[in-house]
């Protein structure tokens, strides 16, 4: 059987979209802005065609190229995380979902407290880094949760894990993403910390309990025709936890990306799908470029060993989900077009042009496992 290996370089956007006016992202360009102020050294994302999508400073095109390069519009409404995901599995949203930036509402919040049978602190939206240091002590003296969120579809509940153990945490999420999915938010967020005044740092043992896909996914029509799934790092959880025969935990770049290479040395096959979250959790919402770069850097120095697993028949995947220019003002992520990246052995160099909807990469993973897309038009054939 076949191996396909999905990887999600989570906000890794090439450049506005045609309607980024309609959501304030007008001239943002992630990976072109980061180019211009860093130093990128990318050659074997370069080698895949990654610059000769679009230029970008300091980082030329190879002179040879072995893969298929081009870059895709998001079809559906909204930029966020879950959206992303859900387009590219080949299930598009077409509502956005609904967000707060000025904080829940009161009538959202009492039936957080009767849910969960806890009070809470903040109710803003905030940097997850920057509110634990505010009212971390706050917390650690009363022992109320840290409620805030972004401008992502989310409810997220900070607590240090010696003042409210992780599965109480987690039972606090668990019923309060009862309470906030009627009120149309679309993922719960635990995100323990631990540290002293003043230090405090979050951990890895972060959880979320997200919407399930209103339709199938790649991963349901999968699973049905006894294909193997496996999820890398938080994939399972943007899909409700629905679709994957088996999840592999691991919390940032460097762990995932082992994780990754591990699955692809043992795969008799199937789909492996992975997020790298340290992008836009770390440092697009943080607007950190040099540790955005840096992050890129590391990618790419591991390229050669991903692929280096593939059998000759395997299949090797590279997307974003939206964009998080770490240069742009705000903290949101930004409406872009994504990279696609796509490796064989013995490929040699296919220009895919302008993809329409993210669903084409899902589309093409299903072909390319024997299975018919859900949505999206597949590009497996120019592959072969």
């Amino acid at each position: 059987m076949r191996t396909v290996v999905l990887v999600v370089a989570d906000s890794v956007g090439v450049g506005a979209m045609p309607d980024a006016a309609n959501y304030g992202d007008s001239g943002s360009d992630t990976l072109g802005h980061i180019a211009e102020t860093q130093r990128l050294h990318l050659p074997n994302l370069a080698a895949m065609g990654l610059a000769s999508i679009r230029p970008i400073f300091g980082v030329p095109p190879a002179a040879t190229i072995h893969g298929g390069f081009g870059k895709m519009a998001t079809a559906g409404a909204g930029k966020d995380t879950i959206a992303g995901h859900w387009e590219i599995a080949g299930c598009t949203v077409n509502t956005p979902f609904t967000t707060y930036y000025e904080g829940f509402p009161a009538e959202l919040m009492a039936a957080y407290e009767v849910a969960t049978g806890e009070g809470w602190l903040g109710n803003v939206a905030a940097s997850g880094t920057e509110i634990i240091q505010r009212l971390g002590d706050e917390h650690a003296r009363t022992r109320k949760p840290i409620v805030y969120t972004s401008a992502d579809s989310v409810f997220q509940v900070a607590a240090h894990e010696d003042v409210i153990p992780l599965s109480r945490l987690y039972e606090i999420c668990e019923a309060s993403f009862e309470v906030v999915k009627r009120w149309g938010v679309a993922r719960v967020i635990a995100r323990p910390f631990v540290g002293t005044s003043g230090a405090y740092v979050r951990t890895e043992n972060r959880k979320d309990i997200a919407l399930q896909p209103p339709r199938d996914t790649i991963m349901d029509r999968l699973a049905a025709a006894g294909v193997p799934t496996v999820s890398i790092g938080k994939i399972k959880s943007i899909y409700g936890d629905r679709g994957f025969s088996r999840a592999v935990k691991a919390g940032n770049n460097a762990t995932i990306t082992q994780a990754i290479i591990d699955e692809i040395v043992a795969s008799k096959g199937g789909l492996i799908f992975a997020n790298l979250v340290d992008f836009d959790m770390l440092y697009g919402h943080r607007r950190d470029p040099a540790g955005y770069a840096a992050a890129l850097n590391a990618l790419d120095a591991r390229v050669p060993e991903m692929l280096s697993g593939l059998r000759a028949d395997d299949l090797f995947l590279l997307c974003a989900d939206h964009g998080n220019d770490p240069t742009f003002p705000g903290s949101d992520h930004t409406r872009e077009y994504v990279p696609v990246l796509a490796w064989r052995p013995g490929i040699g160099r296919v220009d895919l042009g302008t993809r329409v909807s993210l669903a084409d990469i899902g589309a093409t993973a299903a072909e390319w496992l024997g299975i018919a897309p859900v949505e999206g038009e597949s590009f497996a054939a120019v592959l072969r």
